[in-house]
């Protein structure tokens, strides 16, 4: 199925502010602007966008500790989000969870997650509440290739198919589990650990948006009927290293340049719907120009901030039903 013009242009406004966000980021954390941990997204656009624009407002998703992407896929604000990350008072979690911890619940956004293999026991969760209640909405847990291996996401693949739960699990392979390979520390294939599980998976390449929106559209269109759980095996790119300040001795000479030049989920994207005639390369230049302006609007407003108050420090700790 063909994607309309406007949500041609949302996929593309999605990928252009996730990318403008990260760069910035970057930036502001080499120059000692942001406190703790950041972890970036930039490369990985069409994997969270391809999947997020199945999606609506009463589906849920959680994150990984490289959150940034997802929630913005998802429909969180940048500006409330670039807030957070600076520790600033009126960012999207009161400046108290910094990039790591980034939620939106109002969104269906549960929340990026430190705790790798985190997301899927919250996002069965979910799902289940979603089958008990008969909404009809769906739940995505993002992973990364290392949080595959861990216990909590294969024990979310059993309790999804047991319970037969309206989940899709994206696992986003960007080639490393911090610094060790993929393909030297995940034994057997992600698809066929799926199958292993009794739930269908499917390889796709997360450089196209496409082939990604494809497979999340099917997947999504399985757990709504309530045919259960899938996988999703995305095969993608980072540019930037585990962490801000990683020194990604662990790659190769020159292989970062490559990807960037090479490998551009946003350059595939515009080549396709140009030469197809689906946008014009103005309309894409006019959201570049104006992303750009959102962004460093964002940061501007995010170093002017006030920080909590140390009053503060043990509020949003727990919550009493």
């Amino acid at each position: 199925m063909q994607l309309s013009r406007e949500e041609l242009l949302k996929a593309y406004r999605d990928m252009r502010t996730i990318r403008e966000f990260e760069e910035r980021v970057h930036e502001q954390f080499e120059a000692g602007d942001i406190p703790g941990f950041v972890h970036l997204y930039a490369g990985e656009e069409a994997s969270a966008v391809g999947v997020c624009l199945e999606l609506g407002e009463h589906d849920h998703i959680a994150s990984t500790h490289r959150g940034h992407g997802h929630c913005i896929a998802k429909g969180c604000d940048p500006l409330a989000m670039m807030k957070e990350i600076f520790g600033r008072t009126d960012g999207l979690c009161g400046g108290k969870g910094g990039s790591m911890h980034i939620a939106d619940l109002s969104k269906g956004m549960m929340g990026a997650n430190g705790i790798v293999g985190g997301g899927p026991p919250l996002i069965c969760g979910a799902a289940l509440t979603a089958k008990v209640l008969n909404t009809g909405g769906v739940a995505v847990a993002f992973v990364g290739d290392g949080g595959s291996n861990q216990g909590t996401t294969l024990e979310s693949y059993n309790l999804a198919t047991v319970w037969n739960l309206p989940v899709i699990f994206v696992i986003e392979d960007n080639g490393y589990a911090e610094s060790t390979a993929s393909a030297w520390s995940v034994g057997g294939e992600q698809v066929k650990r799926a199958e292993g599980f009794g739930m269908p998976g499917k390889s796709v390449d997360g450089l196209d948006l496409f082939e990604v929106n494809a497979a999340a559209r099917e997947a999504v269109g399985r757990a709504r009927a309530g045919d259960g759980p899938s996988l999703l095996h995305v095969r993608l790119n980072r540019y930037f290293g585990h962490y801000e300040g990683d020194a990604m001795t662990y790659r190769g000479d020159g292989e970062v340049d490559a990807l960037r030049a090479e490998q551009d989920p946003l350059r595939v994207f515009r080549q396709r719907v140009t030469e197809a005639k689906l946008l014009e390369p103005h309309q894409l230049d006019e959201i570049d120009e104006t992303v750009t302006t959102e962004i460093d609007d964002a940061v501007l407003q995010a170093r002017s901030g006030a920080p909590p108050a140390p009053e503060e420090l043990l509020t949003d700790v727990y919550i009493s039903y």
